[in-house]
């Protein structure tokens, strides 16, 4: 066997071997991409669903169980003005989750559990609420059973909305197929 011919014989004589410096920053995780579009269609689809629930709520109350629920007694099984209200009011607080999903999911870094722990607190305040009101008791356990029921909707629902239109972020070279 020959010996190599040459670039081997002064290799033992220098310690350590000096490479060039090529910082190349770190790889920086990326956030998940949120389908705005997505979120908002379930966010006003949730929104509907919380003012009929509201609405069917009323109806059950009042019309089947005959509580007095949200207003007088003779106003009949939809009660008046404020029974639109309250669904109109369960709509806005169905949207106003949404763009507080939305916003988590923008900046948080685990925005549903966020989300949930927020919402939990907000039905907590509306189960609460009729308990610091004149009325009938059993009228204030009835408005406090509606707006557990509502409020459980929305949380469910929207969850679900924002799982769907959130996206992995994709890494730089894996290709999705």
């Amino acid at each position: 066997m020959s010996a190599p011919q040459g670039g081997w014989a002064g290799n033992h004589e220098e310690p350590t071997r000096r490479y060039p410096a090529t910082a190349q920053p770190a790889p920086q995780p990326q956030r998940p991409t949120v389908d705005a579009g997505k979120l908002w269609a379930g966010g006003f689809g949730t929104a509907v669903v919380a003012a009929l629930v509201a609405l069917v709520g009323i109806l059950l109350v009042r019309g089947v169980l005959g509580i007095h629920i949200l207003s007088p007694s003779d106003a009949g099984a939809y009660g008046d003005t404020t029974t639109t209200t309250y669904a109109f009011g369960a709509f806005g607080v169905a949207i106003l989750a949404t763009g507080v999903v939305h916003m988590l999911l923008l900046l948080m870094p685990r925005p549903m559990s966020f989300f949930v722990w927020i919402m939990l607190l907000v039905i907590a305040v509306g189960v609460l609420i009729p308990f610091t009101v004149v009325a009938d008791l059993d009228s204030q356990i009835a408005t406090a059973g509606l707006n557990f029921v509502i409020g459980i909707c929305i949380l469910s629902l929207l969850n679900s909305v924002a799982g769907i239109a959130t996206r992995e972020a994709r890494r730089p070279g894996v290709e999705v197929m």
